[in-house]
């Protein structure tokens, strides 16, 4: 490649949204280049789920045979870095790798991810996305019917009960703290038969990520064999704050029904923009995005 490339599409990003979109523009003979560093959310995931023709392979699998097939087109090409800065021109952006490649890009798509930030709770991070979990829909029906807790407390814990208890009716709530459920709440958990545990905790025992017990300060011990919860989390990538693209209320990147944000020009899918976070999801939003950014060029160039 040359010091200074020119594209039509720069895709920041190449996990599930950025390949789909890449392999729609792709297909649409547009010119793009994925930039990916190689530390995808859920490369400790062992499994992936409800996504047709791919139920229960490993996520990497699913990356790796979606690359492989979106390279086969000729106008696509890939690099193993970092993008570390980008700057609006007066006709598209220009962007610098930490390799120090420079690309000048007429669009930009920004499939990004988020940052989970683990509670310091000893064998919270080591559990994550093997028995610590964060959607039924992905990771439910493997666990279903067995001892299920949820770390959770107030609306958001009373949330994710509501939800779990279709999957199993061993179900514990593990507040972390003093409980903050509101009579009703109370009311309607002791109805569904869903024990409310109060303290804070103290470690998730388990082996190789496997849960199999959630253990409190004072002592006691809960056999369980996954747990459920919401944690916070961060933009991974803080370019699109720095372009002047918005977030909404939870802290996702905006982005309309076509994908495009706040700022012209610049798009983002994936999880960077919901909290639905499945491979289905993630797919689809790429496949719209890269659909949008070609009509977007048809529209500027016919």
């Amino acid at each position: 490649m040359n010091d200074l490339e020119t594209i039509e599409v720069l895709i920041i990003g190449g996990s599930y949204a950025g390949l789909a979109a890449a392999m729609t523009l792709g297909r649409s003979l547009r010119r793009v280049l994925v930039v990916d560093a190689g530390k995808p959310c859920n490369r400790q995931t062992p499994h992936s789920h409800n996504f047709l023709t791919r139920d229960g392979e490993t996520p990497a699998a699913i990356a790796a045979l979606g690359k492989e097939q979106v390279l086969h087109y000729p106008t696509v090409s890939w690099l193993d870095d970092t993008v570390t800065g980008i700057v609006k021109q007066e006709q598209g952006f220009e962007a610098t790798t930490a390799g120090g490649k420079k690309v000048i890009a007429r669009k930009l798509l920004f499939a990004t991810g988020i940052t989970d930030h683990m509670p310091e709770l000893d064998g919270f991070a080591a559990c994550w996305g093997i028995s610590v979990l964060h959607c039924p829909y992905c990771h439910g029906y493997e666990v279903s019917h067995k001892r299920l807790a949820i770390r959770g407390n107030g609306d958001m814990g009373f949330h994710l009960a509501m939800l779990i208890q279709h999957w199993s009716k061993d179900l514990r709530i593990f507040t972390d703290g003093t409980p903050e459920f509101s009579a009703e709440q109370l009311d309607k958990l002791k109805e569904h038969q869903i024990e409310v545990v109060p303290g804070a905790l103290a470690a998730l025992e388990h082996k190789d990520g496997y849960m199999s017990a959630v253990r409190l300060q004072d002592g006691s011990t809960y056999a369980q064999d996954a747990l459920f919860a919401r944690i916070p989390f961060s933009q991974h990538c803080t370019i699109p704050e720095a372009l002047g693209c918005e977030h909404d209320e939870l802290g996702y990147l905006f982005s309309n029904e076509m994908k495009q944000t706040t700022v012209a020009g610049i798009y983002a899918a994936g999880d960077c923009t919901t909290m639905m976070r499945s491979v289905a999801s993630a797919v689809a939003a790429g496949a719209m995005a890269g659909s949008a950014l070609n009509k977007e060029m048809i529209d500027e160039d016919f």
